[in-house]
């Protein structure tokens, strides 16, 4: 049975700033519902002890600086850690204290030195994250929000812009096993729907946690709800687009699935689409990646009823260079099949290599490589997700992954 019992959390909501313009009171309901989702047993998991929120009056400066601190001493190197930040973000471009701040409740922006004692500077906050031992560290940010902070009538008062820029974010992901999810680009605001109850992007950040996103295995992994999420909002609001930064090795997980009650097998998924076939496997015909392809990967593929094109079937008396072209173009994904001997195949690269240049083409994303045995791929596969199959404890996890992937329609990369 799977369990979160090493899993920590931070939950942030602030609406009525004491000293700067308010944000809309759905910001606390956003939070508390993200909180208590996390500790349900029959969601997430949490251990309630474990979780902190605050709201509002809570969220001092000193009281933010304290759970930061709680979630450094008690975590372990093994733990996951999920913070959830909604509130006024904000950055100061010009003058001593220029950079990026998270204002609690009680920030002050009358001056410039003002700013700086009450707020929590973005070095104060990358410094917390690095203090935290946990290598499974997600945090979230709903912080641009419509509306400004508001400007006090002191001509030395700093200009302070609303929200966050992306580059900040670059900033927090440093380190091992660092997640950092924003509802929006820096220059896009936050939205909330006319009659909505939660806030845009927490609505289907929810949804995904009540079983929106896929759990295979009992639990919902830190891509799988980032991938749930972001055409969904982008879907709802062309305005908003969320943004990911990560510097991770696996696809860790942040939440129990339905109290970890997960299906074995993944049900069919229902797409249109006017491709031949699901998938175009692209590897190298030799030894053992050869016997993996055909007496493993494939078989388990079509037992799931995904239409695989696959080089043996390919026609006689057809250029295998014709032949892996339409395969590609009449394929949704094209999976290519990592190992020593596929980096050092000049067939396959030119595979790859097809099949990328054809997704930049349709701005889609319709490459996914998968590591069957421990090798350096090139920068352009490094810089995409890897399905590890060289992992036994997550093999029959990945391959759901990967058939649950293969029956969505490709993604757009500019969603």
């Amino acid at each position: 049975m799977v369990s979160m019992e090493n899993a920590y959390g931070l939950v942030v909501g602030i609406a009525n700033y004491q000293k700067i313009n308010k944000l809309p009171e759905i910001v606390l309901k956003d939070a508390q519902d993200i909180y208590n989702l996390l500790i349900s047993p029959q969601c997430s998991g949490y251990q309630p002890e474990k979780v902190q929120l605050l709201l509002d009056t809570q969220a001092t400066q000193v009281a933010l600086r304290q759970a930061l601190a709680f979630i450094a001493q008690h975590s372990q190197q093994n733990s996951t850690v999920f913070i959830y930040i909604s509130s006024h973000g904000g950055q100061v471009e010009f003058g001593l204290h220029a950079g990026q701040y998270l204002l609690p409740v009680d920030t002050d922006c009358t001056s410039e030195a003002s700013l700086a004692q009450t707020a929590i500077s973005g070095t104060e906050f990358t410094e917390a994250l690095r203090a935290i031992p946990a290598q499974k560290i997600v945090v979230i940010f709903d912080c641009c929000h419509s509306g400004g902070i508001g400007q006090p009538k002191d001509a030395n008062a700093p200009t302070v812009k609303t929200g966050l820029p992306e580059s900040y974010y670059d900033v927090l992901k440093q380190g091992r096993g660092r997640v950092i999810l924003a509802s929006s680009r820096s220059t896009e605001q936050s939205y909330v729907l006319p009659n909505a109850a939660n806030s845009l992007f927490t609505q289907h950040l929810l949804d995904g946690f009540r079983g929106g996103a896929i759990g295979s295995g009992g639990v919902i992994r830190i891509l799988d709800i980032f991938s749930y999420l972001q055409p969904k909002v982008t879907s709802d609001w062309a305005n908003q687009h969320p943004i990911l930064k990560a510097e991770i090795e696996e696809n860790f997980p942040v939440a129990l699935y339905l109290g970890g009650k997960a299906p074995k097998l993944l049900p069919p998924i229902s797409v249109t689409d006017t491709y031949e076939y699901d998938v175009f496997i692209s590897y190298r015909a030799k030894e053992g990646d050869k016997t993996w392809v055909r007496k493993t990967l494939l078989p388990y593929l079509e037992s799931q009823g995904i239409r695989v094109c696959v080089d043996f079937r390919f026609p006689l008396g057809v250029p295998l260079i014709t032949s892996i072209e339409r395969a590609i173009q009449k394929s949704k994904y094209t999976v290519i099949v990592l190992s020593p001997g596929y980096i050092e195949s000049g067939y396959s690269e030119f595979e790859n290599l097809l099949a990328q240049h054809l997704g930049l083409e349709e701005s889609k994303y319709r490459l996914i490589p998968i590591m069957r045995e421990e090798c350096t791929p090139r920068l352009g596969l490094r810089i995409l997700f890897l399905l590890d199959m060289t992992d036994d404890d997550e093999f029959e996890t990945n391959m759901e992954r990967l058939v649950y992937q293969l029956q969505q329609l490709p993604s757009n990369r500019n969603g």
